[in-house]
């Protein structure tokens, strides 16, 4: 029981949505952030999973909610509960597949039309390590971001490369983000967007939603 009651001991809580198209490696990076698994029989999510971790991030303890959602196209209608309360974003392509970069365009669009401005946001390559099937360059995933404004890291989930250090810095930045309002507006204007601790999140509502949306969708 001791460990249950430790894992509500958190400062912050943050919930982080992960975009893109379906096939690119979103819920492997979640398994492999959350709880270092890497699947090679993983299956297209379907509906909405979550997880949870928590990292300390200058003396403070961050829990991370991050979402994960099939990027079919059937799966549309979750979209506003998706994206609601969400404070930070990966938005992730296959480096093998130059389509699901394309595609990352309609993604951004989607997620500013229904999130906070301040919304921190990282562009990730996945699956480097497949090198010799590479179809999206570094620099174009750079170039990409710089235009947009977003963080970008090139990950692997397979090999474990970079996705403890892309999920740890969307919450350092969202944390600095949050901590600079905190202390210009006395905890008002956007920091009130992110549960701190002490208030709850009405996630179950949330999900039992989208499970409805998704999990029967044909």
């Amino acid at each position: 029981m001791a460990a249950y009651r430790a894992d509500d001991d958190y400062d912050y809580l943050f919930k982080v949505v992960l975009i893109g198209d379906s096939g690119v490696g979103k819920s492997n990076l979640l398994s492999r952030f959350t709880k270092n698994e890497f699947s090679l029989e993983s299956k297209s999510t379907i509906g909405v999973e979550f997880a949870t971790r928590s990292l300390n991030v200058d003396t403070k303890v961050i829990k991370a909610q991050i979402w994960d959602t099939a990027g079919q196209e059937r799966y549309r209608a979750i979209t506003s509960a998706y994206y609601r309360g969400a404070v930070g974003a990966l938005l992730v392509y296959d480096v093998t597949r130059h389509a699901t970069f394309e595609n990352t365009e309609r993604w951004l669009k989607e997620l500013r039309d229904h999130t906070d401005p301040n919304i921190v946001v990282m562009l990730i390559g996945n699956k480097s390590d497949l090198r010799h099937l590479v179809a999206v360059s570094t620099e174009d995933g750079k170039s990409f971001a710089e235009r947009e404004s977003l963080y970008f890291m090139e990950t692997s989930a397979l090999e474990a490369t970079n996705v403890e250090n892309a999920f740890a810095e969307v919450l350092t930045q969202i944390y600095r983000i949050v901590s600079k309002k905190s202390m210009e507006t006395g905890d008002d204007g956007a920091a009130a967007n992110v549960p701190t601790k002490g208030e709850k999140l009405n996630v179950k509502d949330d999900v039992s939603a989208l499970k409805r949306v998704g999990c029967c969708s044909s």
